[in-house]
């Protein structure tokens, strides 16, 4: 693709990145075959060489962005799927996200929408004030049908119980059994920790089980993803710098040989920090240093070689790859591996490259788009008749789990199961 950028344009260097990653698009279409939003609404403009061409006029006229351009690239996933499908190597993820964070500068979006997202990016990053707004959801849920607009769905998907907080996300070293072969630190993360610890619970009894030190660093918290998809830039590079702080200390203090994500939207970000963080001279090495380190729980337990008890029945088993997962980290094959390996039986779901609705944020700002992918993903799971749903992203477990009466369990609460661990909870129905 030509491009028309001024010398004074590519001094800085967002825009000089985008310039290199437009340059590489051949208009060859091919991102629209695996687009979820142009498989929905078949709009030029909602599938990634629209969005590109949008982006491209945005940038290079340096213009305020107006409402269809907003609307389209909202309305974009950042599922990636383009980025697997594309021949030419086009980088979409740091293009995307470089169009929204000059959005976000430039944009003045409806009052409504901005309280929206002011509250989102405040609330769910902070466990605390996140755990605080769940209960002020249950209170509320009787009133939801006077609640204006999106607040209605907002109220709609908070639980109907909320567990109580775990002793193993507070800062602490949990010994390896037997001999220690690594030593690595846990990110514990924002929402998760709220809506479900057993899946922290789970990864450290594994990895310990597998000779292990897990360490949950004082000061590590939520990766920024949330508000860097929202081009909140400054937010989410000030989350990214408290986790690198707290990891180089780790490293500096006893060491460490991982970092470990198990979920994997956080995992694609943390692995992008180096990325992030290219322009900052004080950050920039250290940036690096911990994207090079960090490892989704399967890359990590793949690495260590499972032990399952072979005392787990053998469940069939759908295993939906989140997004962020498959084409955000390229992860693809690892988790069937390690799940055939614990014992269960696993079935591909059809359509299993288009995104579930989920997406962070997304099925809060885009409900009714992420609704249908919902359905669509949920009607692709049922065609293969499974017992359980495994999964390893927490988002995605949310969103599939709220329209089908399949349980769906986090790929590391299986892992754990199979190599001596408690059965997970969510599975008492089904017989040992």
């Amino acid at each position: 693709m030509k491009t028309n950028f001024t010398l004074r344009q590519l001094r800085d260097s967002g825009t000089s990145q985008a310039n290199d990653i437009l340059r590489r698009c051949i208009h060859c279409g091919f991102c629209t075959a695996t687009c979820p939003t142009y498989q929905l609404l078949g709009d030029e403009l909602d599938s990634p060489r629209g969005r590109i061409y949008l982006i491209k006029e945005m940038l290079e006229k340096e213009k305020v962005p107006d409402e269809k351009t907003v609307l389209h690239i909202d309305r974009c996933l950042s599922c990636l799927a383009c980025m697997t499908t594309c021949p030419s190597g086009v980088h979409y993820m740091h293009l995307v996200d470089h169009a929204r964070t000059y959005i976000e500068k430039t944009y003045t979006r409806p009052l409504p929408e901005r309280l929206l997202r002011r509250l989102l990016a405040f609330v769910l990053p902070n466990p605390k004030i996140f755990r605080l707004s769940l209960y002020g959801a249950m209170l509320g849920r009787p009133f939801k049908a006077l609640m204006p607009g999106r607040l209605k769905g907002l109220l709609a998907m908070a639980p109907k119980t909320i567990p109580s907080s775990s002793q193993v996300d507070r800062p602490q070293t949990f010994p390896a059994q037997g001999k220690r072969k690594m030593r690595v630190a846990l990110m514990n993360g924002c929402a998760q920790r709220v809506l479900d610890p057993k899946i922290n619970e789970a990864t450290i009894r594994l990895l310990t089980r597998h000779g292990v030190e897990v360490v949950v660093a004082k000061g590590s918290g939520c990766c920024g993803a949330l508000t860097h998809h929202m081009g909140m830039e400054k937010n989410s590079h000030n989350s990214a710098a408290a986790n690198i702080h707290a990891w180089r200390d780790e490293m500096d203090g006893e060491g460490l040989d991982r970092i470990v994500i198990n979920t994997s939207g956080c995992g694609t970000t943390v692995k992008d920090y180096g990325y992030m963080f290219r322009d900052d001279n004080t950050l920039a090495k250290d940036a690096e240093t911990v994207s090079g380190m960090a490892r989704d729980i399967t890359e990590l337990m793949s690495e260590l070689n499972l032990q399952p008890t072979g005392k787990v029945p053998k469940l069939k088993i759908a295993y939906h790859s989140a997004c962020s997962m498959q084409h955000g980290q390229k992860i693809t094959t690892l988790p069937y591996e390690l799940l055939k390996t614990a014992g269960f039986e696993v079935v591909t779901i059809p359509e299993s490259h288009l995104c579930c609705g989920s997406a962070g944020t997304y099925n809060l700002l885009q409900p009714e788009l992420a609704t249908k992918l919902r359905d669509r993903k949920v009607e692709n799971i049922r065609s293969v008749s499974p017992q359980l749903i495994a999964a390893g992203n927490l988002g995605c477990m949310i969103q599939i789990g709220g329209a089908i009466d399949v349980p769906v369990v986090h790929t590391v609460e299986l892992l754990d199961w199979a190599t001596g661990g408690p059965k997970p909870k969510s599975l008492d129905a089904i017989g040992d």
